[in-house]
């Protein structure tokens, strides 16, 4: 089996609440993502998203991906998409960095292996480890009273963990943890994620102000060593999310006890295949994830599914239906939330079919 040809196309996704923000006054309104077909020479094809957040949350942006599979696709085609490793290894020489970009044509191709062989990804990915997943919900960084309002209305869909976009000025930051841990059950958890959005000093007093709480408290600064100090002043459970980008910071962040959670985005990384690595490197070492992405719609939506339904739920600290924040869908297939819980399908590949009406014509077709 070759690579023949990579379709590439680009869809908006608004957003249901109309805007999403989050740390240092960032916010987004419409997101862009892009999506990739993968035609093989025997009429196979392998599908993927890559959905950044914005351009201001990590090193990548929507043009970005495309620019970057310009880049990637002569060294592709007539490559055999089932060996993903050499898939890899291919794109790895041709572009330096830039995982994101990378990750699409990764997914594409596990659909692929899926679809060849007749079994669903997270078949491929270890098997079925959970029937289904449990779901939080990223309360966007608004004034407390209306986050704590937000927070009740989707309890009621099901939901029983929350993630807080904080980040912002420290004292409101404080309320905003109060309020929101103030109409929650005892069993519901809890994470204020700062996204990086912290000096060392305002985190430092978030934390001791939120002490006698029960919340997480996620990625407070910018940079690893300042969320370890962090870390090493607050008995709370701690995540990293921003800086784990790779399992060389994974490796060292175990060895120095860095945290008790970390954020496992698939794009961020590079795709499903370096995302099975570091997913089996926390399993190994007793650290539970979140198995997300950056952003995206329906097939992402998808990869998280697969990737997390076959990671003990042990580890599973959550996942995330971003294809329910939207409001266009852009695959048959899907996963759908049901009582705050979703899981992969049991179809060959990623188990989703384009809706090429939504998807519109490709911005760009590589032969």
């Amino acid at each position: 089996m070759k690579i023949s040809a990579i379709n590439v196309f680009q869809v908006d996704l608004p957003l249901k609440e109309g805007r999403y923000s989050w740390s240092n006054g960032n916010f987004v309104e419409v997101f862009d993502s892009t999506v990739v077909e993968i035609v093989t020479d025997e009429g196979l094809k392998g599908y993927a998203e890559c959905c950044p957040l914005g351009s201001a949350y990590l090193p990548s942006f929507a043009r970005g991906v495309r620019a970057g599979l310009e880049e990637l696709a002569p060294h592709l085609l007539g490559q055999d998409p089932l060996n993903i490793g050499a898939i890899n290894r291919t794109m790895d020489t041709a572009l330096r960095g830039h995982p994101y970009a990378k990750a699409p044509i990764d997914i594409a191709c596990w659909d692929l292996l899926g679809k060849a062989t007749d079994q669903p990804v997270y078949t491929l990915l270890g098997g079925s480890a959970q029937d289904d997943v449990v779901l939080y919900r990223a309360i966007s960084q608004e004034a407390p009273d209306v986050m704590a309002r937000k927070i009740e209305g989707y309890a009621a869909e099901g939901y029983t963990k929350f993630q807080l976009k904080v980040g912002g000025d420290a004292n409101e930051d404080i309320q905003r943890i109060q309020a929101t841990r103030a109409v929650l059950k005892p069993s519901d958890l809890l994470v204020a994620d700062a996204n990086t959005g912290w000096t060392r000093h305002e985190a430092a007093r978030v934390v001791g102000a939120v002490s006698s709480l029960d919340v997480y408290i996620e990625q407070p600064c910018m940079t690893y060593e300042e969320c370890l100090s962090i870390r090493r002043r607050t008995g709370l459970p701690f995540v990293l999310d921003e800086v784990i980008d790779g399992p060389d910071i994974l490796v060292r962040s175990l060895a120095e006890d860095a945290m008790d959670c970390i954020n496992l985005k698939i794009s961020k990384v590079g795709g499903l295949t370096r995302a099975k690595l570091m997913r089996d490197l926390c399993v190994a070492h007793g650290i539970p994830m979140t198995i997300e992405d950056t952003w995206g719609g329906d097939i992402t939506t998808a990869a998280i599914a697969h990737l997390a339904r076959s990671t003990p739920a042990d580890f599973t600290f959550s996942a995330t239906d971003f294809n329910s924040y939207g409001t266009v869908d852009i695959a048959e297939g899907a996963p759908k939330r049901v009582n705050g819980r979703m899981t992969a399908a049991d179809r060959p590949g990623l188990g989703i079919t384009p809706i090429f009406d939504a998807l519109g014509k490709a911005a760009a077709r590589y032969s």
